[in-house]
């Protein structure tokens, strides 16, 4: 039985954290494959992801690319709703028939899975797998049904840090893959220049 984990997100941008957390996922609980998930109209944020589709796509392709355990699924690109969870659940075990399928959140996530669309039938359909704040260092690890907390090291990196940076014209060196890091400084993606004209263009 294959064994498949779902890291999902906007990923604008991908960064070092999202890797690490995906690459200790593989080797704690015994993955086969984790497939990055880029949000298309995430229902959370909705009006608040700026940075298109397809490029969030393209970056995350660039920030997986060199690892085999990787890949990229654009199963929630291209539609005209919200995407929500446990719709992509469904839809991925069609595809995969006789896999089983881990969900690999931060602990923020598991705290708000209440209000997401049809949590029960998410925690159906995956098991939670779950990787600390950068505000739970130290916690003894915790115990709940169906969930499985990563013995990881928490990582204070966002993709937020990431703007704020690049908008400061500070270095993002270590905290993206550097293929992400040439990609964001030849496209001009989070640069105030970049968020003028796009305010222009609206």
């Amino acid at each position: 039985m294959p064994r498949i984990g779902l890291l999902g997100g906007t990923f604008d941008p991908p960064h070092l954290g999202h890797l690490a957390i995906a690459e200790w996922a593989c080797d704690q609980v015994g993955l086969d494959r984790v497939l990055f998930v880029p949000a298309g109209d995430p229902p959370h944020k909705r009006g608040r992801v700026r940075t298109p589709a397809a490029e969030r796509a393209r970056l995350t392709r660039l920030a997986i690319r060199g690892n085999p355990r990787f890949a990229l699924s654009t199963i929630e690109l291209g539609g005209n709703g919200p995407s929500y969870t446990v719709d992509t659940l469904r839809r991925l075990a069609e595809s995969h028939p006789g896999s089983r399928f881990f969900l690999i959140l931060g602990e923020d996530s598991l705290n708000d899975l209440a209000t997401w669309r049809d949590p029960a039938g998410i925690r159906r359909r995956a098991t939670l797998v779950v990787a600390a704040r950068p505000s739970d260092s130290g916690r003894k690890a915790r115990k709940r049904r169906g969930v499985i907390f990563l013995d990881s090291p928490p990582i204070g990196i966002s993709s937020t840090l990431v703007r704020e940076r690049v908008r400061a014209r500070g270095s993002i060196r270590y905290l993206v893959p550097d293929a992400v890091a040439r990609r964001i400084a030849a496209t001009g993606l989070y640069s105030r220049r970049a968020e003028r004209d796009e305010a222009f263009t609206r």
